[in-house]
């Protein structure tokens, strides 16, 4: 009897956590009739009983049939603590030795996969409070520790301390900073200017793109500062420069304009 009341409250748990992590949640109903990764869990906690009485064929089985309706293949032998979330689900994959603890959040596209084919733990494990982003991949049996996040498409092989937050390929832990220097500052009023801002976290991607981007900003501050300096020398020394020139602003009336007679 003990059990069974354990079981349903795991299920409430399942069940009231999504109001908490998804605010386009609106009743008990509609979570329990059309949410994937709700679906996918339950099914899964049934699997995982059955891996471990030894039902192993039967819970392989129920697990594919889980597959094919949610599009999330979750191994019965996999640990899955309590209030365990996966928002929009399509795409997640959870390996055989993967551990999960308690109040984790996966997103769309993620993997927890092995770096290995040898038997023995070769998945990831997730302590308490991790949210893993859309399209992430965590693989290897390293370790995300209490209140990790990782963000969407980064790709983990190494452990994470707890409170990190990894970014990139391969991931990198990123902190936030408490203040700017003065050359950051000018280089942030630069990037504006020419209308450059990498989704809005230029200063942390890993995109190289944006990294290159920057390194060329970087590189045009450093020859403004040059070219001042020479002009404030020729200056001194009597020499004549002509006037400042208001130089040209590139804007999406100019780009299209190239576009239009390149195509001409």
């Amino acid at each position: 009897m003990s059990e069974r009341v354990s079981r349903w409250q795991r299920f409430k748990e399942d069940i009231n956590c999504v109001f908490d992590r998804d605010p386009a949640a609106r009743n008990v109903f509609e979570i329990v009739t059309t949410y994937p990764g709700v679906h996918a869990i339950q099914l899964h906690r049934l699997n995982h009983w059955l891996w471990r009485k030894n039902w192993k064929w039967l819970a392989k089985f129920i697990s594919t049939l889980g597959r094919w309706i949610t599009g999330i293949e979750i191994h019965p032998g996999a640990k899955i603590g309590r209030r365990f979330f996966i928002d929009h689900g399509m795409g997640v994959v959870i390996g055989e030795t993967a551990e999960i603890g308690d109040d984790c959040t996966l997103y769309h596209g993620v993997t927890l996969g092995g770096t290995s084919w040898k038997e023995g733990k070769r998945h990831p494990t997730l302590s308490n409070d991790i949210v893993v982003g859309a399209g992430a991949k965590v693989l290897g049996p390293i370790t995300l520790h209490d209140g990790a996040r990782v963000g969407s498409n980064a790709v983990v092989v190494k452990d994470v301390a707890a409170g990190e937050t990894v970014v990139g390929v391969p991931g990198r832990v990123v902190k936030a900073k408490s203040s700017m220097t003065e050359d950051e500052r000018q280089q942030q009023k630069l990037a504006q200017s020419v209308g450059f801002d990498a989704y809005g976290t230029s200063s942390k991607s890993m995109d190289p793109v944006a990294t290159a981007i920057h390194g060329l900003i970087e590189h045009i501050q450093a020859m403004d500062k040059r070219v001042d300096s020479l002009c404030q020398t020729v200056h001194q020394l009597g020499g004549d420069l002509p006037e400042d020139v208001d130089m040209h602003e590139l804007d999406e009336c100019d780009i299209s304009e190239d576009k239009d007679e390149s195509k001409s």
